[in-house]
């Protein structure tokens, strides 16, 4: 199958508001590749790459040859050259990656160009997510949803239980089962303004759940647990041979030597485990979030920054153990197989309580010594991998900043022709603004709208088509979960997660945050 192909579906997907619209488009493409492209045409049109990371940057992606006239390349061209570019390493490794850039550009015409660049930045946002896929995919293959979705809890990546379910049907969708060494997409939290917001969404969950008859369940009892500021991982163990894997299944084996050694001296040897890895300072707080990231991504001397910067490993949950898959069972049993697999001070410190008083004295606990907040679970829910399972609800205090908007990007999909992408920036004691990020998340139809039409009213000077600089005359109270430090930004810091609470037209300009304010929130 060529490229365009999927280029014209993941436009028109994008051009199409209706979830069934979506899902024809969808369907129909899939119907047509063969089983040796399903997988990578899957990932493409889901916004992800079969290799996940290939290691080109926006900066590389910022000088291409010119296009091609005539679409001629395939999908099995193009994803051959972006193993090829990921497989690069060594001296010399950024000249090579970067011709290699050039001649898989080279091969595309504009209109491929785009979406593969947009594709390698992260930033192809066409509205296939995992629910339409999974439905243009049991559409395509006359397999029944449910049969999608649960091989999809147990293989964790959606392009190859696509691809199964295209050249095997139901029959290849039930054949996959929960298989040491291969990663699970993990289940996902929701979200609460409070911790009492979160015990009322957990009671709700609970009267919806066909395990309510238990006696905790229908006490009202939950269980709460730290959110640690780290990085989530899933631990596999297959006698003395350990995998590890992030939230986005990918193999990290090698960069955190910490968890395997903890994994090698429990007493079972049939193990799959939830938990976070984190860097912790000496006094046991959390170093920035971005520390523990670096360090994880390094692939490099790990020995020596294992001595510098050494990381903690706390499981909150267990997925099999005692030779048995624990998915299907109530989080009250998966805590007692976990509690008998892992000692104390490998656990995620945690509170099994119904009273809102002491729910809210834990969070307080949790906040004060440095990390994220709490999740709060309901003993009677299964693991729902790879879903926001209504048994898991995730509770942050909220941090903000009234910031000022520099510029604004304009917008896919249901948002095209809207401004939409914002630049934010903190105010400069000695003049002048530091930009600190950007984001589109927490904006309404209506607000879109408007800010649209106020930032065509103060755009300054010219235009490159995407981005639209503005004049600093708007402040904008922004809701994030942290600072951290980022070489991509003047200011060396950016937020984390930042979005939209409103607009502050009762505030000037000058009275909006500093860029001081913001470096000391990054301690």
């Amino acid at each position: 199958m060529l490229l365009i192909d999927v280029v014209r579906v993941s436009e028109a997907v994008t051009r199409t508001s209706a979830r069934l619209g979506k899902v024809g488009h969808l369907a129909e493409l899939l119907g047509r590749v063969g089983p040796d492209e399903a997988e990578i045409a899957i990932a493409y049109l889901s916004g992800e790459l079969p290799q996940r990371q290939v290691g080109v940057g926006w900066r590389t992606l910022q000088d291409i040859p010119p296009p091609r006239l005539a679409a001629t390349a395939t999908l099995a061209q193009v994803d051959g050259l972006l193993s090829r570019i990921k497989a690069v390493s060594g001296q010399g490794s950024q000249a090579a990656r970067k011709g290699l850039v050039t001649e898989l550009f080279a091969g595309l015409t504009s209109q491929e160009q785009a979406f593969l660049t947009r594709l390698l930045s992260g930033e192809l946002r066409q509205g296939a997510l995992d629910g339409v896929m999974i439905e243009a995919v049991a559409k395509a293959s006359g397999a029944p949803s449910a049969d999608v979705r649960r091989a999809l809890t147990l293989r964790g990546w959606l392009p190859a239980v696509g691809a199964a379910a295209l050249s095997g049907g139901i029959d290849a969708l039930r054949a996959f089962r929960l298989e040491v060494g291969r990663p699970v997409a993990p289940m996902l939290a929701g979200s609460a303004a409070n911790v009492a917001a979160a015990l009322e969404k957990a009671a709700q969950a609970r009267s919806h759940a066909a395990a309510q008859q238990s006696e905790d369940g229908a006490s009202g009892v939950v269980a709460l647990e730290w959110k640690l500021d780290g990085i989530r991982v899933q631990a596999h163990r297959s006698g003395e041979d350990v995998r590890v894997f992030t939230r986005t299944l990918d193999d990290i084996t090698n960069q955190v030597p910490e968890l395997v050694e903890a994994v090698l001296g429990l007493s079972e040897s049939d193990l799959v485990l939830d938990g976070e890895v984190i860097a912790l300072q000496p006094d046991g707080r959390p170093y920035p979030f971005q520390v523990t990231a670096s360090r994880v991504a390094s692939k490099l001397d790990v020995a020596r920054l294992r001595e510098r910067t050494p990381l903690s490993v706390f499981f909150f949950d267990a997925l099999r153990a005692g030779g048995e898959d624990l998915l299907d069972l109530p989080y009250s049993a998966r805590q007692e197989a976990l509690a008998r697999t892992v000692p104390p001070g490998l656990l995620t410190p945690r509170l099994v309580t119904g009273d809102v008083a002491k729910a809210e004295a834990f969070f307080a606990e949790v906040v004060r010594a440095g990390h994220e907040g709490l999740v709060v679970k309901t003993l009677t829910s299964p693991y729902a991998a790879g879903r926001r399972g209504a048994g898991w609800i995730k509770v942050k205090p909220r941090h903000t900043l009234d910031l000022v908007v520099l510029a604004a990007e304009w917008g896919h999909g249901r948002r095209e022709g809207k401004l939409s992408n914002l630049h934010l920036g903190a105010r400069d004691p000695e003049g002048g603004f530091v930009m600190l990020g950007k984001t589109f998340k927490g904006l309404t139809d209506e607000l879109l709208a408007w800010q649209t039409e106020r930032f065509l009213e103060i755009a300054d000077g010219p235009t490159d088509g995407w981005t639209v600089t503005l004049r600093p005359e708007l402040v904008v109270e922004i809701a994030f979960d942290g600072v951290q430090r980022s070489p991509r930004y003047p200011g060396g810091m950016a937020l984390r997660f930042a979005r939209v609470i409103r607009y502050r037209p009762d505030k000037r300009v000058d009275e909006a945050d500093t860029v001081d304010t913001v470096r000391s929130l990054m301690v």
